[in-house]
């Protein structure tokens, strides 16, 4: 078994140490945080063990991440699409991080409602207490969460093999870092919205930056080329990650802070981020293409970056500036914003509030899409402008739904929640899978050829797995996309989904990604996993259109509010009948859905069309060629025979 380098291990002691020093540092300077939300002080022991904890568990499910991170993108693959040795040193890494981060996430279940309620943890260890606290706080539940996910991916990890499985399982992982984050201070409070997005990127650029490092530094060895590919990879992704976290830390410090907090003791650990930002990026540029130049500063970065999660450990102990000095309302409670005046057709569409998340993905996927196209037609290929258009109006059509004041208002009233609906999950995905993106990218990406696996056959080898060829089935499919109507709206799960903005969040990628893989299956450019006839396509949309009409009609007749709790709890002064809004809302869902539907038959008909001619004009052409498939069947039939009376 080949052991760490000793200065990579005596960095690393040297990071794990440094990061505990700061969290205490921080617990300690910070005094009595309790008084401010008014609760007693639990002890010490439950106060600096939380923040301990908390450290041990983001530093275990960072490593897992990394791990992973590494095994599947920065180390080259072995043959047959199976782990390199590096890799699967890397993943085995990661299975003893997901142990310990199941194990910390169990044991700060009870820490976690000791610290929130006040109380030493030695009452909070009851069944009973700890049922009573994990019920009323979402902290513990996240925690239940990060220790379901954990396990589950330290049992599939160390089982894995396989560089598709590997990815699956990042997946997963990156998933486990979120619900601690987004239960935490950034859901509460006015601007929440805006802060939980932004910390959502900054805990996954986090994480991928600061375990990929680890990874590096622990599973590469010697010298040759795979260190140098593993070595070019990190420097682009630490880049990325480094814009990525300047960015969503500014959002989230003003939005926690606020300009009048920022010179107070919470300000001041976030002026130590911003440096400690700055010295990232001086480190960044200080690593040399070659492992022996950029190799020291590779330790001190991995130390740095200890010490700001160490940091990010502490604040979360810290009651921010903005819960004390601006006390929230009850929309920015429940929303992140109020809603004071009724929605016009001005601030539908010129009120903005911009969604760090779609919004952002919109964005990026445009630009990735216009350098696709351009690489193209530099090459001297053509690409439909139509399909440019195509995927352009759907992302943005997707950025005024989730950003104007069209997604503002759809959180207060559900008839403008239908709009929202209807547009994410009929009319921008019928836009974005006219736009072919998976057709540019296996075009537009270069062929690996000797060198490492890139992004094309990363592509190539994630549509041909087994569980895109899963989501893509059209059973799957279309159960998916309509059955989750009714299972969303009739069932409950839509007036609790409301009350969190991660869920409403969620909500709303779900609506994008149903419509897509849906849509993609119908009338799709890029061709699926599973090659439907026109008239199997044609059959999906006869079997689903009429459920969709039901669930409009069902909506339109319904005597009871849904989510009646939420709404009557938001109480907005200008929604004074409920019933009649959610009526408008069926209405909304029943013609919103019946048209794009429609129009999907018929260009479904004229894209059957347009196929039979094209596939007549290739019979004729090899006919021509002497070259008939079915001709020469016949003859070798004829001479078949012949040969049997012979």
């Amino acid at each position: 078994m080949r052991t760490i380098p000793a200065p990579h291990r005596r960095g690393l002691l040297a990071a794990a140490g440094f990061a505990a020093v700061v969290v205490v540092a921080v617990v300690a300077a910070a005094g009595d945080v309790y008084a401010a939300v008014g609760n007693p002080a639990p002890g010490p022991l439950t106060s600096f063990g939380t923040s301990l904890l908390r450290l041990i568990a983001d530093a275990a499910g960072v490593a897992c991440v990394g791990g992973l991170a590494f095994a599947a993108f920065l180390s080259p693959p072995g043959e047959s699409g199976r782990l390199s040795p590096d890799g699967y040193a890397a993943t085995r890494t990661a299975a003893g991080a997901a142990v310990v981060w199941a194990l910390a996430a169990a044991v700060l279940v009870p820490f976690d409602a000791a610290d929130a309620s006040g109380r030493p943890v030695f009452e909070a260890w009851h069944l009973a207490d700890l049922a009573v606290l994990v019920d009323a706080m979402e902290e513990p539940k996240a925690w239940l969460c990060v220790l379901a996910v954990a396990t589950t991916v330290a049992i599939g990890v160390w089982c894995t093999l396989t560089w598709r499985t590997t990815v699956w399982w990042l997946g997963l992982a990156v998933v486990g870092l979120l619900p601690r984050a987004i239960a935490g201070h950034v859901s509460i409070g006015a601007w929440h919205d805006l802060a939980t997005n932004a910390l959502v990127w900054h805990v996954i650029a986090a994480a991928l930056w600061t375990g990929s490092l680890v990874a590096l530094l622990l599973h590469v060895r010697g010298s040759g080329s795979a260190r140098e590919v593993a070595l070019r990879r990190y420097r682009r992704l630490a880049t990325c990650c480094l814009v990525v976290l300047a960015a969503s830390g500014i959002v989230d410090g003003l939005a926690l802070a606020r300009p009048a907090g920022l010179s107070t003791g919470y300000g001041f650990l976030l002026g130590v981020k911003v440096v400690i930002t700055v010295v990232l990026a001086v480190l960044i540029a200080a690593t040399r293409r070659r492992w022996g130049g950029g190799k020291a500063a590779l330790v001190v970065e991995v130390v740095v970056l200890a010490g700001a999660m160490g940091v990010s450990a502490g604040l979360a102990h810290l009651v921010p500036p903005a819960f004390v000095d601006d006390p929230a309302t009850v929309g920015e409670t429940v929303l992140g914003y109020d809603l004071p005046d009724p929605p016009t057709f001005a601030r539908l569409f010129l009120d903005w509030r911009p969604d760090l998340l779609l919004g952002v993905v919109a964005v990026l996927a445009v630009a990735a899409y216009a350098v696709g196209a351009r690489r193209l037609r530099i090459r001297g290929d053509d690409w439909p402008r139509g399909r440019f258009w195509a995927w352009t109006c759907g992302w943005a059509t997707v950025l005024i739904a989730t950003s104007s004041g069209l997604g503002k208002y759809s959180s207060g009233t559900f008839s403008l929640h239908m709009v929202i609906h209807m547009t994410l999950a009929m009319l921008a995905p019928l836009l974005l899978v006219l736009g072919g993106p998976v057709t540019l990218a296996l075009r537009a990406l270069p062929v690996a050829g000797k060198r490492p696996d890139g992004p094309r056959e990363w592509l190539v080898a994630l549509l041909h797995s087994r569980f895109t060829r899963l989501v893509a089935h059209p059973l799957v499919a279309s159960v998916v996309f309509v059955g989750s109507y009714y299972a969303l709206y009739f069932s409950g799960l839509f007036g609790e989904a409301m009350r969190y903005h991660w869920a409403h969040q969620l909500m709303n990628l779900h609506f994008l990604v149903s419509g897509y893989v849906f849509f993609w299956l119908v009338i799709g450019v890029d061709r699926p996993p599973r090659s439907l006839p026109h008239l199997a396509r044609l059959g999906m949309m006869f079997a689903v259109m009429p459920f969709h009409a039901f669930f409009g009609v069902i909506l339109m007749n319904k005597q009871t509010v849904i989510a009646e709790t939420f709404y009557r709890y938001l109480s907005l002064p200008w929604m004074p009948d409920l019933l009649s809004d959610q009526r408008l809302g069926g209405g909304i869902a029943w013609a919103t859905g019946e048209i794009p539907m429609i129009v999907v038959v018929v260009a479904l008909l004229v894209q059957w069309g347009r196929h039979d001619d094209r596939e007549a004009a290739r019979l004729d052409r090899r006919f021509d060629q002497g070259d008939d498939d079915d001709f020469a069947a016949y003859n070798a039939m004829l001479a078949n025979l012949a040969a049997r009376r012979q």
